[in-house]
Protein backbone atom coordinates (compact mmCIF):
# COMPACT_ATOMS: atom_id res chain seq x y z
CA UNK A 1 0.00 0.00 0.00
CA UNK A 2 1.10 3.28 -1.01
CA UNK A 3 0.33 6.21 1.43
CA UNK A 4 1.17 9.89 1.22
CA UNK A 5 1.31 11.81 4.37
CA UNK A 6 0.72 15.48 4.00
CA UNK A 7 2.16 17.39 7.25
CA UNK A 8 2.93 20.12 8.89
CA UNK A 9 6.00 21.92 7.97
CA UNK A 10 7.16 21.97 12.18
CA UNK A 11 6.81 17.88 11.58
CA UNK A 12 8.49 17.88 8.81
CA UNK A 13 11.79 20.10 10.52
CA UNK A 14 11.23 17.62 13.56
CA UNK A 15 10.57 14.72 12.39
CA UNK A 16 12.27 11.54 14.30
CA UNK A 17 12.06 11.18 17.67
CA UNK A 18 8.75 13.22 17.70
CA UNK A 19 6.61 10.56 19.58
CA UNK A 20 4.25 13.28 20.95
CA UNK A 21 3.05 13.70 17.55
CA UNK A 22 -0.18 11.15 16.15
CA UNK A 23 1.47 11.36 12.64
CA UNK A 24 4.71 9.70 14.22
CA UNK A 25 3.23 6.70 14.79
CA UNK A 26 0.73 6.07 12.45
CA UNK A 27 3.36 6.28 9.85
CA UNK A 28 5.36 4.27 11.99
CA UNK A 29 2.67 1.50 12.12
CA UNK A 30 2.59 1.49 8.56
CA UNK A 31 6.34 1.04 7.89
CA UNK A 32 5.96 -1.93 10.38
CA UNK A 33 3.62 -3.31 7.94
CA UNK A 34 5.19 -2.78 5.04
CA UNK A 35 3.88 0.11 3.81
CA UNK A 36 5.69 2.28 1.72
CA UNK A 37 5.22 5.82 3.14
CA UNK A 38 5.80 9.52 1.59
CA UNK A 39 6.10 12.60 3.20
CA UNK A 40 5.02 16.32 2.11
CA UNK A 41 4.07 19.61 3.29
CA UNK A 42 0.91 21.44 1.18
CA UNK A 43 3.76 23.68 -0.43
CA UNK A 44 4.66 20.61 -2.40
CA UNK A 45 1.24 19.71 -3.82
CA UNK A 46 0.82 21.14 -7.67
CA UNK A 47 -1.14 20.80 -10.43
CA UNK A 48 0.12 20.06 -14.01
CA UNK A 49 -2.31 20.15 -16.59
CA UNK A 50 -5.03 19.46 -14.17
CA UNK A 51 -3.39 16.64 -12.76
CA UNK A 52 -2.29 16.59 -9.20
CA UNK A 53 1.23 15.77 -8.32
CA UNK A 54 3.25 16.01 -4.50
CA UNK A 55 6.96 16.25 -4.45
CA UNK A 56 8.05 14.53 -1.39
CA UNK A 57 10.55 12.82 0.94
CA UNK A 58 10.20 8.49 1.11
CA UNK A 59 10.10 7.74 4.57
CA UNK A 60 11.98 4.81 6.45
CA UNK A 61 12.45 2.93 9.69
CA UNK A 62 15.50 2.12 11.49
CA UNK A 63 16.28 1.65 15.39
CA UNK A 64 12.11 1.44 16.04
CA UNK A 65 12.63 5.08 14.68
CA UNK A 66 11.15 6.92 12.10
CA UNK A 67 13.42 8.80 9.24
CA UNK A 68 12.66 10.48 5.72
CA UNK A 69 15.70 10.66 2.79
CA UNK A 70 16.14 14.26 2.93
CA UNK A 71 19.12 14.08 -0.01
CA UNK A 72 16.28 12.77 -2.33
CA UNK A 73 13.46 14.93 -3.27
CA UNK A 74 10.89 12.59 -5.16
CA UNK A 75 7.92 13.40 -7.27
CA UNK A 76 4.50 11.48 -8.55
CA UNK A 77 1.48 11.85 -9.54
CA UNK A 78 -1.44 11.65 -6.54
CA UNK A 79 -3.15 9.55 -8.04
CA UNK A 80 -0.55 6.91 -8.19
CA UNK A 81 -0.83 6.78 -4.12
CA UNK A 82 -3.86 4.03 -2.63
CA UNK A 83 -4.39 6.65 0.46
CA UNK A 84 -3.40 10.23 1.25
CA UNK A 85 -3.66 11.22 5.33
CA UNK A 86 -3.97 14.46 4.64
CA UNK A 87 -2.91 16.13 8.53
CA UNK A 88 -1.56 19.78 8.00
CA UNK A 89 -2.68 21.72 11.83
CA UNK A 90 -4.70 24.69 11.57
CA UNK A 91 -4.81 27.39 10.75
CA UNK A 92 -7.43 26.99 8.17
CA UNK A 93 -6.15 29.95 6.41
CA UNK A 94 -6.13 30.29 2.43
CA UNK A 95 -2.71 28.27 2.02
CA UNK A 96 -4.62 25.12 3.51
CA UNK A 97 -7.62 25.92 1.17
CA UNK A 98 -5.93 26.18 -1.75
CA UNK A 99 -4.22 22.60 -1.15
CA UNK A 100 -7.44 21.17 -0.64
CA UNK A 101 -8.50 22.73 -3.92
CA UNK A 102 -6.02 20.46 -5.16
CA UNK A 103 -7.13 17.61 -3.18
CA UNK A 104 -10.29 18.38 -5.82
CA UNK A 105 -8.49 16.92 -8.49
CA UNK A 106 -8.03 13.26 -7.37
CA UNK A 107 -8.77 10.38 -8.92
CA UNK A 108 -11.71 9.26 -6.20
CA UNK A 109 -11.32 5.76 -8.41
CA UNK A 110 -7.87 4.83 -7.19
CA UNK A 111 -6.99 6.90 -4.12
CA UNK A 112 -8.49 7.28 -0.63
CA UNK A 113 -7.90 10.64 1.16
CA UNK A 114 -8.28 10.09 4.75
CA UNK A 115 -9.97 12.37 6.15
CA UNK A 116 -11.81 14.10 3.02
CA UNK A 117 -10.92 17.10 1.72
CA UNK A 118 -13.85 18.41 0.62
CA UNK A 119 -15.49 17.39 4.18
CA UNK A 120 -12.37 19.02 6.07
CA UNK A 121 -12.60 22.06 3.92
CA UNK A 122 -16.59 22.24 4.69
CA UNK A 123 -16.27 21.59 8.52
CA UNK A 124 -14.99 24.76 10.79
CA UNK A 125 -14.29 22.99 14.23
CA UNK A 126 -15.83 25.42 16.22
CA UNK A 127 -18.41 26.74 14.35
CA UNK A 128 -20.14 23.32 13.04
CA UNK A 129 -19.94 22.19 16.59
CA UNK A 130 -23.33 23.12 16.52
CA UNK A 131 -24.66 20.56 14.39
CA UNK A 132 -24.74 18.80 17.94
CA UNK A 133 -26.05 22.07 19.46
CA UNK A 134 -28.03 20.14 22.10
CA UNK A 135 -24.56 18.86 22.84
CA UNK A 136 -22.86 21.82 23.55
CA UNK A 137 -22.89 24.66 25.91
CA UNK A 138 -24.89 28.09 24.99
CA UNK A 139 -23.36 29.75 22.28
CA UNK A 140 -23.43 31.95 19.73
CA UNK A 141 -21.22 33.03 16.83
CA UNK A 142 -20.78 36.53 15.80
CA UNK A 143 -18.50 39.02 14.92
CA UNK A 144 -21.02 41.74 16.48
CA UNK A 145 -19.69 43.74 19.85
CA UNK A 146 -23.05 44.32 21.09
CA UNK A 147 -24.19 40.57 20.58
CA UNK A 148 -21.19 39.57 22.51
CA UNK A 149 -21.91 41.75 25.69
CA UNK A 150 -25.40 40.71 25.76
CA UNK A 151 -24.26 37.38 26.14
CA UNK A 152 -21.76 38.25 28.34
CA UNK A 153 -24.74 39.78 30.24
CA UNK A 154 -26.70 36.60 30.25
CA UNK A 155 -24.13 34.34 31.18
CA UNK A 156 -21.40 35.87 33.34
CA UNK A 157 -18.50 34.23 32.47
CA UNK A 158 -17.89 33.05 28.64
CA UNK A 159 -15.17 32.02 26.22
CA UNK A 160 -14.37 33.51 22.70
CA UNK A 161 -12.42 31.70 20.25
CA UNK A 162 -11.16 32.72 16.51
CA UNK A 163 -12.89 29.97 14.15
CA UNK A 164 -9.44 28.55 12.46
CA UNK A 165 -6.37 28.34 15.12
CA UNK A 166 -5.44 25.17 17.33
CA UNK A 167 -4.00 24.05 20.42
CA UNK A 168 -6.08 26.93 22.07
CA UNK A 169 -4.54 29.31 20.17
CA UNK A 170 -6.18 33.13 20.89
CA UNK A 171 -9.14 31.59 22.82
CA UNK A 172 -9.98 33.94 25.37
CA UNK A 173 -11.85 33.88 29.05
CA UNK A 174 -14.25 36.74 29.81
CA UNK A 175 -15.98 37.55 32.82
CA UNK A 176 -18.62 40.24 33.13
CA UNK A 177 -17.79 43.52 34.54
CA UNK A 178 -14.07 42.76 33.46
CA UNK A 179 -12.62 46.25 32.70
CA UNK A 180 -10.92 45.37 29.98
CA UNK A 181 -14.04 43.66 28.06
CA UNK A 182 -14.17 46.28 25.24
CA UNK A 183 -10.55 45.92 24.29
CA UNK A 184 -10.79 41.69 24.26
CA UNK A 185 -14.26 41.78 22.02
CA UNK A 186 -13.27 44.59 19.92
CA UNK A 187 -9.02 43.06 19.31
CA UNK A 188 -10.65 39.72 18.62
CA UNK A 189 -13.44 40.47 16.01
CA UNK A 190 -11.08 43.19 14.73
CA UNK A 191 -13.62 45.55 15.27
CA UNK A 192 -16.51 43.56 14.34
CA UNK A 193 -15.07 42.04 10.58
CA UNK A 194 -13.94 38.93 12.34
CA UNK A 195 -16.09 35.81 13.53
CA UNK A 196 -15.91 34.19 16.75
CA UNK A 197 -17.28 30.97 18.37
CA UNK A 198 -18.89 32.64 21.69
CA UNK A 199 -19.51 30.01 24.78
CA UNK A 200 -20.92 30.06 27.94
CA UNK A 201 -17.90 29.11 30.32
CA UNK A 202 -18.47 25.81 31.85
CA UNK A 203 -17.02 25.67 35.88
CA UNK A 204 -15.94 22.39 35.41
CA UNK A 205 -13.14 23.63 32.89
CA UNK A 206 -10.92 24.16 36.29
CA UNK A 207 -10.20 20.26 35.85
CA UNK A 208 -9.66 19.93 32.18
CA UNK A 209 -11.91 18.40 29.19
CA UNK A 210 -11.73 15.17 28.15
CA UNK A 211 -10.44 14.09 24.53
CA UNK A 212 -13.12 11.30 23.15
CA UNK A 213 -11.75 9.78 20.13
CA UNK A 214 -13.50 8.48 16.90
CA UNK A 215 -12.72 5.60 14.34
CA UNK A 216 -14.97 5.78 11.29
CA UNK A 217 -18.59 4.92 13.77
CA UNK A 218 -16.42 3.34 16.72
CA UNK A 219 -15.68 5.33 19.92
CA UNK A 220 -12.10 4.15 21.31
CA UNK A 221 -12.53 3.30 25.20
CA UNK A 222 -9.65 4.85 25.91
CA UNK A 223 -9.77 8.64 27.42
CA UNK A 224 -7.56 11.13 28.43
CA UNK A 225 -7.83 14.69 30.51
CA UNK A 226 -6.22 17.19 29.25
CA UNK A 227 -5.71 19.93 32.41
CA UNK A 228 -4.80 23.42 32.03
CA UNK A 229 -1.29 24.55 32.13
CA UNK A 230 0.46 27.57 33.94
CA UNK A 231 -2.20 28.70 35.88
CA UNK A 232 -4.29 28.81 32.55
CA UNK A 233 -7.98 28.38 32.35
CA UNK A 234 -6.96 25.74 29.01
CA UNK A 235 -5.12 23.22 28.16
CA UNK A 236 -1.98 24.00 25.65
CA UNK A 237 0.84 22.76 26.67
CA UNK A 238 1.54 18.87 25.80
CA UNK A 239 3.76 17.34 28.32
CA UNK A 240 2.89 14.38 30.62
CA UNK A 241 1.81 16.08 33.60
CA UNK A 242 -1.37 17.86 31.67
CA UNK A 243 -2.38 14.85 30.17
CA UNK A 244 -4.05 12.13 32.65
CA UNK A 245 -6.20 8.94 32.71
CA UNK A 246 -9.90 9.35 31.87
CA UNK A 247 -12.39 7.38 31.61
CA UNK A 248 -15.82 7.89 29.80
CA UNK A 249 -19.09 7.55 31.25
CA UNK A 250 -21.58 5.18 29.78
CA UNK A 251 -23.91 8.32 29.08
CA UNK A 252 -20.77 10.17 26.99
CA UNK A 253 -20.55 7.08 25.28
CA UNK A 254 -24.36 6.87 23.91
CA UNK A 255 -24.36 10.50 23.50
CA UNK A 256 -21.68 10.89 21.49
CA UNK A 257 -22.13 7.79 19.28
CA UNK A 258 -24.48 9.68 16.75
CA UNK A 259 -21.43 12.29 16.50
CA UNK A 260 -19.20 9.58 15.44
CA UNK A 261 -21.66 8.00 12.67
CA UNK A 262 -22.65 11.49 11.57
CA UNK A 263 -18.89 12.46 10.83
CA UNK A 264 -18.26 9.10 9.12
CA UNK A 265 -20.65 9.55 6.79
CA UNK A 266 -19.37 13.14 5.68
CA UNK A 267 -16.26 10.88 5.37
CA UNK A 268 -14.48 12.22 8.50
CA UNK A 269 -13.07 8.89 10.03
CA UNK A 270 -10.56 10.01 12.27
CA UNK A 271 -11.60 12.86 14.92
CA UNK A 272 -11.21 13.61 18.35
CA UNK A 273 -14.04 15.58 20.85
CA UNK A 274 -13.09 17.60 23.66
CA UNK A 275 -15.51 17.56 25.99
CA UNK A 276 -16.20 18.74 29.36
CA UNK A 277 -19.06 17.91 31.43
CA UNK A 278 -20.34 15.41 28.76
CA UNK A 279 -20.72 18.98 26.52
CA UNK A 280 -18.91 19.28 23.23
CA UNK A 281 -16.69 22.35 23.19
CA UNK A 282 -15.30 21.74 19.95
CA UNK A 283 -14.52 18.90 17.45
CA UNK A 284 -10.93 18.39 15.50
CA UNK A 285 -11.30 17.08 11.97
CA UNK A 286 -8.28 18.86 10.59
CA UNK A 287 -5.17 16.58 12.06
CA UNK A 288 -6.70 15.09 15.15
CA UNK A 289 -4.63 14.75 18.17
CA UNK A 290 -5.30 10.45 19.54
CA UNK A 291 -2.35 11.27 22.40
CA UNK A 292 -0.88 8.03 21.74
CA UNK A 293 2.12 8.17 24.43
CA UNK A 294 0.24 9.08 27.35
CA UNK A 295 -2.95 6.62 26.44
CA UNK A 296 -0.11 4.08 26.01
CA UNK A 297 1.44 5.01 29.24
CA UNK A 298 -1.91 5.05 31.15
CA UNK A 299 -3.71 1.74 29.64
CA UNK A 300 -0.88 -0.63 29.17
CA UNK A 301 -2.17 -0.18 25.42
CA UNK A 302 -0.77 -0.18 21.39
CA UNK A 303 -4.20 2.18 20.45
CA UNK A 304 -1.34 2.90 17.41
CA UNK A 305 -2.19 -0.32 16.63
CA UNK A 306 -6.10 0.08 16.62
CA UNK A 307 -5.22 3.20 14.07
CA UNK A 308 -3.16 1.57 11.59
CA UNK A 309 -5.33 -1.27 11.11
CA UNK A 310 -8.60 0.67 11.07
CA UNK A 311 -6.87 2.83 7.86
CA UNK A 312 -5.38 -0.34 6.33
CA UNK A 313 -8.63 -1.78 6.53
CA UNK A 314 -10.61 1.21 5.31
CA UNK A 315 -8.76 1.15 1.91
CA UNK A 316 -9.15 -2.31 1.24
CA UNK A 317 -12.89 -1.79 1.74
CA UNK A 318 -12.93 0.93 -0.62
CA UNK A 319 -10.76 -0.75 -3.28
CA UNK A 320 -13.24 -3.79 -2.86
CA UNK A 321 -15.99 -1.36 -3.19
CA UNK A 322 -14.54 0.58 -6.09
CA UNK A 323 -13.54 -2.69 -8.29
CA UNK A 324 -16.98 -4.26 -7.32
CA UNK A 325 -19.15 -1.04 -9.14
Amino acid sequence: MKTLFIIDRVELKYFEFNNLVTNFWIIKGLLERGCEVAIATIDMLKLKSSVPFASFFNAYLKNENIFYDKDKLCEDKIDNFDLVMFRPDPPVDLDYINATYIMDFVDSSKTLIMNNTNAVRNFNEKLHAVMFNDLMPKNIVTSSFEDIIKFLDENNEIILKPLNQCFGGGVMYLKKGDKNTAVIINQMTQNGKRMLMVQKYIDKAVYGDKRVLFLGEKILPYCVQKVPSNNDFKFCEHKDSNILKAVLSDSEIEKFKPVAQKLNSMGIYMAGLDVIDEQIIEINVTSPCYFIKEINQHFGSNIENDIVDFIISKVHSYKNLLTSI
